[in-house]
């Protein structure tokens, strides 16, 4: 699927509602219903014990006033809250291709968030570099989603990462068990315990994004290699094979540990990169969840 390289403007953000419409109704909408039904349940009323009722049920603080037995009863919660937590960092304006990390991001968080929309669910988002640049609330409807997505095009303040400050804020304000996505290029260390208290409040999901140029280093002679968040540079002479493999081990190792915590922690992991298109790396994760869901 061909998608705009930016979100530079509303404009952009209608023209991307328009066309994701295809893979929202036709494929997304029900991998997504079938995936993220029944994550809770809601109260629906209280009433007297009947024979046959799970004693496990009784409200006892009506039972004591009234001193009648009465039981909860709830539903099945069919509405969720999907918050989308984003990486707006200086890394994530690198990009060596015709898109860069940051606005396929925010295409991933805009496809996602239509299917949301699309299924009545509620909708927030955390924007966040080396602070929370903008926490949304969770809401309902068209309108709303559309503010969601404008306000990825947010320009940050920060340009360093603080994935667990971020999480630590969501944990805060959400408290209620929502879907949360998390979507950042995951240049940081030290996060494993956040994304372990994370996972457990919520149903967490990760989605890495990587740049060709972070997997590959070409050969062209001296080159100053500028830290995007620190504004930092360093003089590497990429015509050497052995500097490309040393910093290629490097980025892999990183890339690698990351893969390994998220397994150890048993959060999911949608793995995206600026040179491929995104649809068939969802759907695959829907694939695997609803495999998993299928055998219990």
């Amino acid at each position: 699927m061909q998608l705009p390289a930016e979100l530079e403007d509303a404009a952009s953000v209608r023209r991307l509602e328009v066309m994701t419409r295809r893979i929202v109704n036709d494929v997304m909408a029900g991998e997504y219903h079938s995936v993220f039904r029944g994550q809770g349940m809601d109260f629906s009323e209280v009433r007297e014990y009947q024979p046959g009722d799970d004693i496990r049920s009784i409200d006892w603080n009506v039972t004591a006033r009234t001193g009648v037995p009465h039981i909860k009863r709830y539903v099945e919660e069919r509405e969720l809250t999907v918050i989308f937590v984003v990486d707006v960092s200086g890394s994530t304006l690198f990009g060596s291709v015709a898109r860069r990390k940051r606005p396929l991001a925010a295409i991933v968080t805009a496809v996602l968030g239509f299917s949301a929309i699309r299924n009545n669910d509620r909708v927030g988002l955390v924007l966040f570099s080396d602070r929370v640049e903008k926490f949304i609330r969770p809401r309902k409807g068209r309108k709303h989603g559309m503010r969601v997505i404008a306000d990825l095009i947010h320009e940050p303040e920060g340009r360093g990462t603080d994935i667990a400050g971020a999480l630590d804020t969501l944990n805060r304000l959400q408290r209620r068990r929502a879907v949360v996505f998390l979507i950042s290029d995951f240049q940081q260390d030290g996060i494993r315990n956040a994304l372990s208290v994370t996972s457990r409040r919520h149903d967490l999901i990760a989605v890495s994004i990587t740049d060709p140029r972070e997997l590959v280093v070409p050969s062209v002679g001296l080159v100053d290699l500028e830290d995007a968040e620190t504004g930092e540079t360093l003089l590497v002479d990429t015509s050497s094979a052995g500097v490309r493999r040393r910093i290629e081990r490097s980025l892999a190792l990183r890339r690698e540990s990351v893969r390994k915590m998220l397994r150890a922690l048993k959060i999911d992991h949608i793995d995206l990169r600026t040179d491929r298109e995104f649809d068939k790396p969802l759907i695959e994760f829907f694939e695997r969840r609803n495999a998993r869901a299928a055998r219990g």
